[in-house]
């Protein structure tokens, strides 16, 4: 008898501890929900990533607390949205415009002026301009397409808009095939309501090359980084340059105040970081500032064969680098078209001396991930935001929101790409907002 009311006694304590862990799991669980919002839009084509390429640059944006972004439906057809900040109604049209879905360098780029007119371009590869603006300010109704300046419109690719602090809007593409590309840049004036070509060939690749860059800009001036490509190989893919403007694209500069002669090439371009062609080096990645408005460029290369994300900064004059050893597997980065690539490429961010890494790794599942390293105590946190895999997404953040309210909001959407350019026959997938309660800190 005794024994037996031992037995039951331990029973109970086993099931008391079991029902505590769970409450205790629930909880984390519970917890890791409320840091993270989701706000489902509709469905988006999904049978390649043309809808989550980072070089979109602007999937989402917000201007006076209304937030718009831009997706192709599965149909192809290219749907704007918008809503209010902090509400999950979205409201959509589906405009008369389409896409070539099928090449994932279609994609679509938007902005907001600032009096709010939407501006948009989309499906464009070696093919002309495609813009359009809304007809009147807050609507999602857009105006019939139309040129720019009509300059160098004819064999547009990666086209991305930039908010410049004086109002006027700033936009980018490449003109020619890639490895014999040069880089475009447009001016859009607020008073006049007219594009202005602002450099008919920033960057020249000589009929030799071609630069992939990134740009970002702050109160100071308009910071540029790229990688050459030899060739139509991504193998070929070689070096981090550098410049600098301080008049918003007029003049360009080194980063030890040595004035540019344009157009920038090869022989006369700032090499940040010096990295052999056959690397594994990605292109088209991200870059921001620190506080003082030293810039810093995120990107991945191999050195000891696997490939590694890794921050270039510069800091008292003397560019630096940052490693990480987030993969233990190995991949060569080669061939032409869009690549069905084991990691994304990453978006940088900065808050004071928090950096962040936005990114997606099979080796996590392919789930979307932030890595955060306080730069005084240089130690690095990964958290997964999704619970899920998000297939081959590349990460496209709210960075008007970021600046005003250090809010991160994330472009999501799980998406398939076959290797070279290829289609995956797949469900429609939804079109997702992640909102992030609460922002990782390392201490």
């Amino acid at each position: 008898m005794l024994n037996y009311l031992r037995s039951r006694l331990q029973t109970k304590f086993v099931i008391i501890e079991w029902l505590f862990f769970l409450l205790i799991l629930s909880s984390f669980k519970t917890n890791a929900q409320l840091k993270t919002t989701v706000s489902e839009i509709g469905p988006g084509w999904s049978n390649n990533s043309v809808n989550t390429v980072i070089f979109r640059n602007s999937a989402i944006t917000t201007f006076k607390n209304i937030q718009y972004t831009a997706y192709y439906n599965p149909e192809g057809k290219m749907v704007l949205a918008k809503r209010r900040l902090n509400s999950a109604k979205w409201e959509k049209v589906i405009t008369p415009y389409s896409g070539n879905v099928k090449d994932a360098h279609n994609s679509i780029s938007i902005a907001v002026d600032i009096d709010g007119y939407l501006h948009v371009s989309w499906d464009q590869h070696d093919t002309r301009l495609r813009y359009a603006k809304s007809k009147v300010p807050f609507s999602l109704e857009l105006g019939e397409e139309q040129s720019m300046t009509g300059n160098e419109e004819l064999k547009v690719t990666y086209p991305e808009f930039h908010n410049l602090p004086n109002g006027k809007l700033l936009f980018c593409y490449r003109s020619g095939a890639s490895g014999r590309g040069n880089m475009i840049m447009k001016l859009y004036d607020i008073k006049t309501k007219q594009w202005q070509q602002l450099q008919n060939n920033l960057i020249d690749g000589e009929n030799e090359r071609s630069a992939y860059w990134q740009i970002c800009v702050n109160k100071k001036g308009i910071y540029l980084s790229w990688v050459w490509r030899e060739s139509w190989d991504v193998s070929t893919n070689h070096d981090i340059c550098y410049a600098f403007s301080a008049d918003w694209g007029q003049t360009w500069k080194k980063s030890n105040g040595e004035n540019y002669s344009l157009p920038i090439t090869k022989a006369t371009a700032e090499l940040a970081w010096s990295i052999p062609q056959n690397s594994s080096l990605i292109n088209q990645t991200s870059m921001t500032t620190d506080e003082f408005g030293n810039p810093y460029i995120a990107s991945y290369w191999a050195v000891n064969e696997v490939p590694q994300y890794k921050i270039v900064f510069l800091d008292k004059g003397k560019w630096n680098l940052i490693d990480t050893d987030f993969q233990e597997k190995s991949f060569i980065l080669g061939g032409g078209g869009t690549k069905r690539i084991p990691i994304s490429r990453p978006e940088i961010l900065m808050n004071k001396s928090m950096l962040y890494l936005l990114f997606r790794s099979e080796e996590r599942g392919s789930k979307i991930s932030l890595a955060s390293i306080n730069l005084n105590k240089k130690h690095w946190k990964i958290t997964d935001i999704t619970d899920s895999s998000v297939g081959q997404w590349e990460p496209n953040f709210d960075k008007e929101l970021w600046k005003e309210k250090t809010q991160l909001h994330i472009f999501s959407q799980n998406v398939n790409q076959a290797d070279g350019e290829g289609l995956s026959a797949v469900e429609a997938q939804p079109v997702q907002i992640l909102e992030l309660q609460k922002i990782p800190v390392t201490k």
